[in-house]
């Protein structure tokens, strides 16, 4: 096939119709449904800014993987240096870029386990045990040769093994008091569906990230999306974790435990200056580590 422009309308198609595959293999890089989908927009607006710059392609699905897999080498690279400077303990391997029981192995792998193995192998395994690729397409997306790609494979699909016989060592997550408090405010106020009330806590700069959606700045703007929640009966909120980190759980209030969505909230405060809202992107909770907090199911 000879290389070719896409039309910028059929490249948004096919982006929001491969989305839920990369993030999968992004959420699997990065070893958290939260930052894949940091990623994946990362990616998404790359992929755009290319096409507009006149690039060319001849696989387009190729293309995109391979943007996305820069994109999670780069997110990586940029969450060593942040922990780099509050640590130098825990230090993830990021500069070593050098069959279906392993598909089904790597598929019910959890996010966090495929951190232990190097990106190289990390990207292999993704790539052909969860997505399906061929290690031609496995190379052109990383850029490695096929005897490297090989080599990663096997010694990733030997590691999940030895990790899928090991005993889980992750403790179990744990609120700040503060924290607590004031997500369990937000959470009640949301509830009871008082609204004015929740207005109260959001600060005037709030930015609001709908994921999938639109994204608000300020207060103003923000109102909107209280009143669309307001419009709509089918949620009910708990307290919970999303991949270690303390979030808000949004479920139908038919079935407790069917999570449809979460949200993330920062503070300066008591005033909530950013919420980033996952409802519309359902693909992240099939992929995230979802915990309750004990009693939350009710």
């Amino acid at each position: 096939m000879s290389t070719a422009k896409f039309d910028r309308a059929a490249l948004e198609a096919m982006l929001v119709g491969l989305r839920p595959k990369l993030h999968r293999y992004a959420a699997r890089m990065a070893g958290s449904a939260i930052e894949g989908e940091d990623i994946v927009q990362e990616a998404v607006v790359k992929a755009l800014a290319a096409h507009d710059g006149g690039a060319t392609v001849e696989r387009p699905e190729q293309w995109l993987f391979r943007i996305a897999h820069n994109a999670a080498q780069d997110h990586l690279r940029r969450r060593q240096r942040e922990r780099s400077r509050m640590t130098e303990a825990d230090m993830t391997e990021i500069e070593d870029l050098s069959a279906d029981a392993e598909a089904r192995l790597a598929a019910a792998t959890s996010l966090r386990s495929f951190m232990r193995l190097t990106l190289a192998q990390r990207s292999a395994v993704i790539l052909v045990d969860v997505l399906g690729l061929s290690l031609h397409e496995t190379c052109e997306v990383t850029g490695a040769t096929l005897a490297a790609t090989k080599a990663a494979l096997h010694r990733g699909r030997a590691e999940l093994k030895a990790l899928a016989s090991a005993p889980d060592d992750v403790a179990v997550p744990r609120l700040d008091p503060d924290e607590e408090r004031r997500l369990r405010r937000y959470i009640d106020l949301f509830n009871a569906r008082d609204f004015d009330g929740v207005r109260t806590l959001i600060a005037e700069d709030v930015q609001v990230d709908v994921l999938n959606r639109a994204r608000l700045n300020g207060k103003k703007e923000a109102s909107t999306y209280f009143g669309n929640y307001e419009r709509l009966g089918d949620w009910a909120l708990s307290l919970g974790f999303v991949d270690g980190q303390p979030a808000i759980l949004i479920r139908n209030p038919q079935a407790h435990d069917a999570v449809r969505g979460f949200m993330l909230i920062d503070w300066r405060g008591d005033e909530v200056v950013r919420i980033r809202d996952f409802r519309h992107v359902p693909y992240c909770v099939v992929e995230a580590d979802i915990l309750f907090v004990p009693g939350e199911r009710a």
